[in-house]
């Protein structure tokens, strides 16, 4: 992990929660938390000096094995591709890996989250057991693994044990392929106790039951109900079409109205793509503050298909955003295509804005940030005092920005070009990325290198 040059940045422009303002001085503690955060500042001697500085952003989905498997997918098949026909190649991907391999893949992931500007990372983890299907000796093992890679990383993380007992509604049995995944209520709450130890400033537990095809209600209610006051909770919900008519099949409901109809969905959960949900739903989902998880990269690659976003917004509704599957590590590609698949789908410009806040970019970034920090349950979204020093600098150099408005930055960043306009990242009060490259990216991508060797092999 990268050591803090200093506790101090001046920021002549720094994005905080009420807007952009101008020569902010932020002072952070051995900690890693935000301990001033000083407007109309002086440059004090010797700090050192940024242009443009704006909260990391949070990935609020993440199964970071699936990185390794990027690209390996695109080919057609005899018949309709889809997120099922997918789904089996992954499955035969993910029997083979080991531990040791999935912290390589997850480190070389979480460098690439943190160059492109995410921070914080919400891990949905679901491979549990060996190839097998027997637990570890280390019933946390895996997990143990992928948050060592954090910290080689130096991204912060929530991380998420998954429930998952069932192949499919109706309490359907797991298949072979299956086995790895799978863990009941008692097994999910060994897990959470386990990683207690490891929850610091940097990270959280929380729980994740995979979905309702994968998990009871009544063992969601008691997941839920052992776990401690205010930690996250996230599901897949509504991904697919075929999700739905199973759901209507086996419960006369929907997903969502499943959900809300069974358990106390409030502000702690966070509800996994949602693609396919009604006008009752989007106000039910809104109502009860729980976050969206959208992640418009990854529904797009499976042809999953677009969240009704403005109608969430016009609602009241929270969202953030997540890289999923990994077929791009970028933020800015994030909230560029939420947008995007808006624009396409109702012909029109400009969706996502509030009579309060009418710059896309700027209400993109804000929003994300706030989603994403409760879908994270912990203390990041802002540059303000008591939460993490999680911070980005951009490139002023780039021709990008140059000579651009203030009010026009983040509607530079998110809608001009394709370079990565990330210079340096701040984390947890740590340089991580300086001059848009990871302090261990050399170390990691050799491991990774080395994992690909072996996975491919197979």
């Amino acid at each position: 992990m990268g050591a803090a040059l200093s506790s101090r940045l001046f920021a002549r422009h720094a994005l905080l929660p009420q807007g952009w303002r101008r020569d902010v001085l932020l002072e952070w503690d051995a900690a890693g938390d935000l301990t001033a955060v000083t407007e109309n500042a002086a440059p004090p001697a010797g700090a050192e000096v940024a242009q443009y500085v704006l909260p990391g952003m949070v990935n609020l989905h993440s199964h970071a094995f699936q990185r390794a498997l990027g690209g390996m997918t695109e080919m057609a098949g005899d018949g309709p591709d889809s997120f099922w026909t997918w789904r089996e190649l992954m499955y035969r991907f993910a029997r083979h890996i080991t531990p040791e391999q999935m912290e390589s893949i997850a480190a070389q992931l979480f460098a690439e989250c943190l160059r492109h500007g995410y921070t914080a990372v919400c891990e949905f983890h679901y491979l549990q057991r060996d190839a097998a299907g027997a637990l570890y000796a280390r019933p946390a093992e895996t997990a143990e693994r992928v948050l060592a890679a954090a910290r080689t990383s130096g991204i912060g993380m929530t991380m998420l044990p998954v429930l998952y007992s069932h192949a499919g509604f109706g309490a359907q049995p797991l298949k072979p392929e299956q086995a790895r995944f799978r863990t009941g209520a008692d097994d999910v709450l060994r897990i959470i106790e386990a990683l207690a130890p490891l929850r610091n400033g940097q990270v959280e537990v929380g729980f994740a039951p995979h979905s309702l095809r994968a998990a009871g209600v009544a063992q969601i209610r008691e997941v839920a109900q052992a776990l401690p006051h205010g930690r996250p909770i996230h599901i897949h919900i509504a991904e697919q079409q075929g999700e739905v008519r199973q759901c209507l099949d086996v419960s006369g409901r929907r997903p969502v109205q499943y959900l809300y109809d069974h358990l106390d969905v409030d502000a702690r959960w966070c509800l996994v793509h949602a693609t396919h949900v009604q006008a009752d739903e989007v106000a039910r989902m809104a109502a009860s503050g729980a976050v969206a998880g959208l992640c418009p990269t990854t529904e797009a690659n499976l042809g999953d298909g677009l969240f009704p976003l403005a109608e969430f917004i016009a609602a009241g509704g929270r969202f953030g955003i997540g890289s999923d599957s990994h077929v791009s590590q970028s933020p800015v590609e994030e909230l560029r295509w939420l947008e995007y698949g808006q624009r396409l789908q109702r012909q029109q410009r400009n969706v996502a804005a509030t009579a309060n806040e009418r710059r896309v970019g700027d209400y993109l970034w804000q929003a994300a940030l706030q989603g994403g920090a409760q879908a994270a349950g912990r203390k990041l979204g802002a540059l303000a005092p008591g939460c993490r020093a999680d911070l980005l600098v951009l490139d002023d150099a780039h021709v990008n920005l140059c000579g651009v408005a203030i009010e026009n930055v983040l509607g530079s960043v998110l809608f001009c070009g394709n370079d990565n306009l990330v210079r340096d990242v701040l984390c947890g009060g740590q340089w991580q990325v300086r001059g848009a490259r990871h302090v261990a990216q050399d170390a990691i991508a050799t491991a990774y290198r080395r994992t690909l060797a072996q996975l491919r092999t197979l």
